[in-house]
């Protein structure tokens, strides 16, 4: 068996069979789920909902080998015959992708939300705002791009040590881009959840309308925690309650990001505001786990668990829903080995392997708590990726490996990584991903001489 990731139940047939296409039945069955039949007779999907066919046509194409992967090319004749059942593990199935720190032109977003459904995940977390660069298109607050999607500078490396690259950094998405990627996913049947990061990360807008600010300053061309956050001023509340209708104008999912984390000396009054406003909206607030720590939350909240798992713990058992992704685990921009050779590194080493050992399920859990965990998200920062490239090699094959934690069950195979190498990356190749090598970088995926901050 060769797919990545690992189906519930795979019977092989033993031979291969001419491939002459397939068709499609619905049937009963748990969400995102399918039976694929291959056989002399065909390929038969029995799909439990459109998001189970799409679950099953990339089954199909892993099936059909690497060469289906690529944009043209010669057509696959045969395909094993076998039988595969199979459905996710968790609803949420997550990759949050930070826009804000290095700017991702629209065609890499889209070529990202392709990887997402190559392998079976099916949220892409967005985050669109930050001290560095507001990227969301507000109609009725210009400034935000004109003077908030750019910076002069941008530190090259850890801040503590580090240089400037000396040239300036922006871009931004119109609303119609955004509509664009938001069209582009859900014929995927991948949910984009947008985030506009509030009380802290907000020195790009405080730089495009200083009076939102309790200090002023330019857009921040360093990293790191910036102590200027947002007022809670009426006038403030007033302004992102604005900007928040402008988002869920673009963006139809049900959940909306607020941020909320790392906001020193903030009382959480601005995150329960446009909390209740999300929800007056009809929809759900989405932030990081320090929104706990900002009051009575609404009901219907939604709570990110980065900072280990006591986060998530809590909020379940507060009766909130709960997304796993703590950094120890699922940080893909922390560095890949101990190595020298990994390119500025960061971050606690978390390896292939580390990533597919991790369990979203935290040990404790009674299964009586009033909230409910919905699955986990991997989280792909982007301080130090300020490429697509970069970003490739951080996110790949890791990325792999956590598709398979949050999709198949919870038992782990032994035999991953020689799967992964003999037969994903192949796909990985044909599909132009710049990934990692197990070995280690390539020569020109290290950079020497630019110094991180592991720990």
């Amino acid at each position: 068996m060769n797919l990545l990731p690992r189906p519930v139940s795979y019977v092989d047939g033993g031979r291969l069979c001419e491939y002459q296409g397939w068709q499609t039945v619905l049937v009963d069955g748990p969400p995102g789920g399918y039976r694929l039949l291959s056989s002399d007779a065909g390929v038969l999907i029995e799909a439990n909902d459109a998001a189970g066919e799409m679950n099953a046509l990339q089954t199909l194409r892993q099936l059909l080998g690497a060469q289906a992967f690529r944009a043209a090319g010669e057509k696959p004749l045969v395909i094993p015959a076998c039988e595969i059942v199979d459905h996710p593990r968790f609803p949420w199935r997550g990759v949050m992708l930070d826009v804000s720190r290095h700017f991702l032109p629209k065609r890499e977003v889209l070529r990202y939300v392709e990887l997402l459904s190559v392998h079976k995940l099916n949220v892409l977390h967005l985050h669109l705002t930050d001290d560095q660069g507001w990227r969301f298109e507000c109609k009725r607050y210009p400034k935000l791009t004109e003077v908030g999607s750019w910076r002069e500078d941008s530190r090259f490396g850890d801040r503590r040590s580090a240089g400037m690259k000396g040239r300036p950094h922006g871009g931004f998405y119109t609303q119609e881009d955004l509509r664009e990627i938001v069209e582009y996913a859900r014929q995927r049947y991948i949910t984009v959840i947008p985030e506009i990061d509030i009380p802290g990360h907000s020195q790009a807008a405080i730089a495009a309308y200083p009076e939102l600010g309790v200090h002023g300053g330019g857009v921040w061309t360093d990293w790191g925690v910036n102590e200027r956050v947002l007022n809670t001023e009426e006038s403030t509340v007033d302004f992102y309650r604005n900007v928040f209708d402008e988002l869920m104008d673009v963006f139809p999912a049900e959940i909306i990001g607020l941020g909320g984390d790392e906001a020193p000396g903030h009382d959480g009054e601005l995150v329960r505001a446009i909390a209740k406003h999300i929800v007056r909206a009809g929809r759900r607030p989405y932030g990081w786990d320090e929104i706990l720590e900002s009051g009575p939350l609404p009901a219907g909240t939604v709570v990110a668990s980065w900072r280990g798992v006591e986060g998530g713990i809590t909020a379940l058992g507060e009766g909130h829903d709960v997304v796993m992704c703590p950094e120890q685990h699922v940080y893909l921009d922390y560095r890949q080995s101990a190595s020298p050779d990994e390119p500025i590194p960061v971050g606690t080493v978390t390896t292939l392997e580390d990533v597919y050992a991790w369990d979203p399920v935290p040990a404790g859990l009674t299964g009586e708590e009033p909230g409910r965990l919905l699955g986990a998200q991997a989280n792909i920062w982007t301080e130090h990726l300020d490429s697509a490239r970069r970003v490739d090699y951080a996110a790949f094959p890791r990325l792999a490996a956590f598709a398979e934690v949050v999709w198949s069950p919870a038992e782990k195979d032994p035999e991953f990584v020689r799967r992964l190498q003999e037969h994903h990356l192949p796909r990985l190749d044909a599909l132009g991903v710049e990934y990692r090598p197990l070995t280690g970088p390539h020569p020109w995926q290290r950079l020497p001489g630019i110094p991180g901050f592991p720990r």
